[in-house]
């Protein structure tokens, strides 16, 4: 039974990778027939309807509690996050920028410092030298092309989520008993409002309610949000956080290869080799981080 449960947990895993990996060509196309801020305003308002539909079903909490982080998390996960990666997949390629916004498990590593006190040791720097160099390569600054702008903007929006990564972690520790789905609708909730009044006020043509843009907005939000939200719910709860963890590394790298043979962004070899040197800084990441919550584990079974 334990074992049916694991081979059951790690296929949500796998499912959750393929809908957020394909999601980034999803959202590529999305922007073909929207503003950036209409897509991302339907995307993050309604998918916060989304989630606390979930809420009310499993009849969890939806009381707001610790407003301040809250907004804080809305402002950093959803107008940071998501509103910097979409207005990056103007210009820039799904692929480029998925690897780029990925980048979020190295700026965790260096903001865990000073903010958390959680020093980068040992193994560690090889990462933090791997995942700078790789940047380098993709961002490539001696032959920089027309679309410099759109990977500040990815690379901004991996920073962006780092710091939410770092608040979030302050407020576990602080408020242990707070239900995860909760502090996920509220701050996508508030952190949506910003995107949907911009998107109000900022002059842009009509949206194309054309068959592709309505099942772009119907992946985006029920199998890219909603669904996806409940496999890694699912896996979570059976499979060391670790572990789980280690799935967003696929993300990119199903996103790189549909991208090239969707969309023909075909990345070249210095951006290959920097899309490696970065996949190889989070293995390392990855790997330092299960082996922590293994020996955790170790010394409390011990006690």
């Amino acid at each position: 039974m334990k074992n049916n449960t694991i081979i059951k947990a790690f296929f949500a895993l796998f499912l959750l990778t393929l809908i957020w990996g394909y999601n980034w060509i999803v959202m590529k196309l999305a922007i073909q027939y929207a503003s950036p801020f209409q897509f991302a305003a339907l995307r993050t308002f309604i998918g916060a309807l989304m989630l606390f539909l979930v809420l009310i079903i499993t009849k969890r909490p939806l009381k707001l509690q610790e407003f301040p982080t809250m907004l804080a998390l809305g402002l950093l996960q959803t107008c940071g996050f998501t509103g910097l990666l979409i207005l990056a997949l103007v210009v820039g390629g799904a692929g480029k920028t998925s690897v780029l916004s990925f980048t979020m498990p190295f700026w965790v590593l260096l903001f865990a410092w000073p903010m958390l006190g959680e020093k980068v040791q040992g193994w560690q720097w090889l990462a933090v030298i791997f995942a700078l160099f790789g940047i380098a390569l993709i961002f490539d600054p001696l032959h920089i092309k027309g679309d410099g702008i759109s990977m500040f903007m990815a690379l901004g929006s991996g920073i962006s989520w780092a710091i939410s990564v770092i608040v979030s972690k302050k407020l576990h520790q602080r408020r242990p008993d707070l239900d995860l789905l909760n502090i996920t609708a509220w701050p996508t909730l508030l952190g949506s409002l910003p995107i949907v009044v911009v998107a109000l006020l900022m002059p842009a043509p009509p949206i194309v309610w054309s068959q592709t843009f309505i099942l772009t907005v119907t992946y985006s939000i029920f199998l890219s949000g909603s669904l996806a939200w409940v496999l890694w719910m699912y896996a979570l709860q059976r499979l060391p956080a670790g572990i789980a963890s280690m799935a967003s590394m696929l993300i990119p790298v199903i996103a790189v290869a549909c991208a090239w043979l969707q969309l023909g962004e075909r990345p070249n070899q210095i951006e290959l080799a920097g899309m490696g040197l970065i996949a190889l800084a989070l293995v390392i990441i990855s790997t330092i981080t299960i082996r922590k919550h293994q020996a955790v584990n170790v010394a409390q079974g011990q006690e």
